[in-house]
């Protein structure tokens, strides 16, 4: 880290640090602007503010980039959303679909009420390992199912209904996620995909970027399904230009 731009700056010391551990720990946005540094500050600013991340948090990003996991994880902010959308929609049951290295995965599962599970889906076993360490160094086995494999091949084995899904895994496959979400799914169950701006290069019809074209042909089966009622969110911060399709099951 270039210490050097923090010089004449009027930076708070505990958030300068707390930007520091944001930066060493989180991801390199995906989608970088002229911006980005700015609107990582701002999402460091908030997360101090209403998210921070506490010892196993902090341990699970730590162990994340040690093992040299991507660092995708979602953000501080987002974890905390994802956590409140659980509460507000009284979901006991959530699946997750990527596991990454778990920190979303911890921060959903600690919003869940007494009795509570979700089960998560991480197909590199590589990945899995250190997201099964990190669970467990949060204390969170007894509400954490984390399976192994390609999505494709587990969602078929699973028994619905889960009130909330959290689709964040390969992006070419998010046509066929939407789908297994629905077949899982009652009405009321909350469905959130996330990347979906992909620094504005969802709006481009003749791109060639597989991930491009996963989350295009995703979004066409939510705007097209009748039992769906959505919306998307662009959103800014240390990811960069992305965002999030935020959509509930109705009654047909």
């Amino acid at each position: 880290m270039n210490a050097s731009r923090w010089v004449g700056k009027p930076w708070d010391m505990q958030y300068v640090e707390a930007f520091v551990h944001r930066e060493i720990y989180m991801r390199q946005p995906d989608y970088p602007f002229a911006d980005a540094e700015r609107w990582m500050a701002v999402d460091t600013y908030f997360a101090r503010m209403f998210a921070p991340d506490d010892d196993a948090l902090i341990g699970a990003l730590a162990a994340n980039a040690a093992a040299g996991l991507p660092s995708h994880d979602v953000s501080a902010l987002q974890g905390q959303m994802l956590a409140l959308l659980i509460q507000i929609a009284g979901a006991g049951r959530i699946l997750e679909i990527g596991t990454l290295g778990a920190y979303s995965t911890i921060r959903m599962a600690r919003a869940l009420p007494d009795g509570g599970t979700i089960v998560t889906i991480e197909a590199d076993e590589r990945h899995a390992t250190v997201a099964r360490a990190n669970i467990e160094g949060a204390k969170l086995s007894d509400r954490i199912d984390l399976r192994v494999g390609k999505a494709l091949d587990i969602l078929p084995t699973l028994t619905g209904p889960f009130d909330l899904i959290f689709i964040d895994a390969d992006k070419p496959n998010n046509p066929e996620y939407i789908r297994w979400a629905l077949q899982l799914s009652v009405p009321g169950t909350v469905i959130i995909g996330d990347n979906v701006v992909r620094g504005g290069a969802v709006v481009h019809a003749d791109s060639d970027d597989p991930n491009v074209r996963g989350v295009r042909s995703f979004l066409d089966v939510i705007a097209a399904e009748p039992r769906l009622i959505a919306t998307a969110i662009q959103t800014v911060g240390e990811k960069g230009w992305d965002g999030f399709v935020l959509a509930r099951v109705v009654d047909a």
